[in-house]
């Protein structure tokens, strides 16, 4: 097993084993919340810089079975998939610009608030984990290797299955407030909206938009290979 496959493995494990189960549960009553997040943020960076650092070895490879192609993409799927990374950076950005309930370090407080479902947060509460979700699926379209099935399917796995964790999170921490919170919120986008629980209001979301169409055209004029 090469670098890259260890570190994702570890890396899924980390969010998926440890974070989204009662082991955190039991290390935070152990270590206590400051010191859990501390450990796991760094063991998180730790596992990500080794995803990385497998990632450029790997492709650097030409022999590595890792690169061989599962399936052939359609030339057309590019195009869908350049539709959803836009959807992806907008809550991907949109996200990290809004704190609330689902976002780490804000849950106590922003639920507190008469109206903690605000901006991009009536859309979804995990808007960066969608975000997250989509940009997975987008190269998933765009990409048939054996290592894209790896990476893009880990992580969109990761990002669905993370918001179902801080969702059950939410509701043993505050019962009462996370309720509220949840009956005119929905965790898939839009379906608040659509069952009449909430409204767009782009507005509230505002100059988030205008960052994340900027962070887009940052990515499409860096990206290798070429977007267009």
């Amino acid at each position: 097993m090469n670098t890259f496959a260890w570190a994702l493995a570890g890396f899924v494990l980390l969010h998926i084993g440890v974070s989204a189960t009662g082991l955190r549960t039991v290390l935070v009553n152990r270590i206590g919340e400051g010191l859990y997040r501390a450990a796991f943020s760094l063991a998180s960076f730790g596992l990500l810089a080794a995803v990385i650092y497998g990632f450029t070895q790997m492709r650097a490879d030409p022999f590595d079975q890792l690169n061989g192609l599962l399936w052939r993409q359609a030339d057309w799927l590019r195009w869908p998939a350049i539709i959803l990374s836009f959807i992806a950076t907008l809550f991907v950005v949109a996200g990290v610009l809004t704190p609330g309930p689902t976002y780490a370090g804000f849950e106590a407080k922003s639920l507190a608030q008469a109206e903690p479902a605000r901006g991009i947060l009536r859309i979804t509460r995990h808007p960066f984990l969608w975000g997250v979700a989509f940009w997975a699926a987008a190269h998933l379209l765009a990409n048939g290797e054996r290592f894209a099935l790896m990476l893009f399917g880990a992580l969109g796995f990761m990002a669905i299955y993370g918001a179902r964790s801080i969702d059950r999170k939410g509701q043993a921490r505050d019962p009462e407030r996370w309720a509220a919170f949840a009956a005119v919120t929905s965790s898939v986008p839009f379906v608040a909206i659509l069952q009449g629980r909430n409204r767009l209001a782009l507005g509230e979301i505002g100059w988030r938009l205008a960052v994340g169409v900027v962070a887009f055209a940052v990515i499409v004029a860096v990206h290798n290979p070429p977007v267009f």
